[in-house]
């Protein structure tokens, strides 16, 4: 996000998050301590908070900077990690996951924020939301450390739907695009389609027919499309947006996230290997700081939902009070920017465009 655009988040109207406080490894002690890391940093954020009111009331209570800035909603149960997200469908009317969606779906907050469940927090998504009109498969998008100037590239889908069908893909790179406008200013992004190589002769047949989808539908939706793109060039800068299924984007992202721990833990062990391996660390502290923060995956975190009517943001379920802060930036910028809104009509006036370049498609196979 450019610096213009910061300063007119700063200028705008207050807004409202609504955080399921219940959800997550850590339990809601990690997601208050959050929401005060944020409520610190920025002014125009108040809160929702979903869970069991006088837990959450002791615990608010002990944050000075949250005093007047949280209304609490008491919610009885709590969606497990290990819960079958058609049993919280059934049965789940009364849990915090639900009532902080229910607050989206209800205009009372524009974005959601959970650390809990991910299929439960989907499919509640989906059937309390609803999908917009012309989305088949909603997609999971992350943000990806990159090469590029402005620090990252959008990937999706990570885990939604581990399937997707060419039309699936190139609504993800729709979709992707407008997250990439919204979430990193960029006026006309550069979207890669995830294989097995860059030539066009490569891939499953989906991917074929998704790459001449993609092709023909660009300069329409105001996006350079690259091409085929491999697993290394996903952090690289000659691209803003990759496009992937979920099985294949879930799993890059979860060894990209063990990766960067590996590399840290290798670190801290070299430097600590030797007298003199510990005094070239304090010599190296400053920039050993700065790399630790540029590869660490709690800065990075939350998956934004997209194709829904409301904006959906889910954290880590292991997230510390990091990790939480930085889905809450995420989501107070994405219902800044008006992203829904935007999200809503770039689909719905693309929906011929897609028809459009199907027909172009199919065409130049004949």
């Amino acid at each position: 996000m450019t610096e213009q655009q910061r300063q007119h988040l700063r200028a705008a109207p207050r807004t409202v998050i609504s955080v399921d406080a219940m959800g997550g490894d850590r339990g809601p002690s990690a997601v208050v301590a959050g929401l005060a890391r944020s409520a610190g940093k920025n002014p125009d954020i108040r809160f929702i908070l979903h869970g069991n009111r006088p837990e959450l009331e002791r615990l608010v209570a002990r944050r000075k900077v949250l005093e007047g800035r949280v209304d609490i909603r008491h919610a009885e149960d709590v969606v497990t990690m290990d819960a079958k997200p058609s049993h919280v469908m059934r049965h789940g009317q009364k849990t915090s996951m639900w009532s902080a969606i229910d607050c989206v779906r209800q205009g009372e907050a524009p974005v959601c924020v959970s650390c809990g469940n991910t299929g439960a927090l989907m499919l509640l998504s989906i059937v309390r939301l609803r999908k917009l009109p012309g989305v088949n498969r909603p997609a999971i998008a992350c943000l990806w450390p990159s090469r590029n100037p402005h620090g990252f590239n959008v990937m999706l889908d990570v885990g939604a739907d581990v399937r997707a069908d060419e039309h699936d893909l190139l609504q993800y790179a729709l979709m992707g695009t407008s997250y990439a406008r919204n979430g990193l200013g960029l006026d006309r992004p550069r979207v890669g389609l995830l294989n097995v190589g860059t030539e066009e002769n490569k891939g499953r047949a989906e991917l074929k027919a998704a790459h001449d989808l993609i092709q023909n539908c660009a300069d329409r939706a105001n996006f350079d499309f690259v091409g085929f793109v491999e697993g290394g060039d996903i952090p690289s800068d000659k691209i803003d947006v990759i496009v992937t299924d979920g099985f294949t984007g879930n799993v890059a992202l979860k060894a990209g996230e063990g990766t960067a721990r590996l590399i840290g833990d290798f670190m801290r062990e070299a430097f600590n290997a030797t007298p003199l391996s510990r005094i070239a660390a304090l010599l190296a502290y400053t920039s050993l700081r700065r790399l630790k923060k540029r590869i660490d995956p709690r800065r990075v975190n939350g998956g934004v939902f997209l194709g829904l009517n409301g904006t959906v943001v889910k954290s880590h379920g292991s997230s510390d009070a990091t990790g939480v802060s930085a889905a809450v930036k995420l989501a107070f910028e994405l219902a800044q920017s008006g992203f829904t809104e935007r999200l809503a009509m770039r689909v719905a006036t693309a929906a011929c465009g897609e028809q459009e370049a199907t027909q172009a498609a199919a065409g130049s196979t004949r």
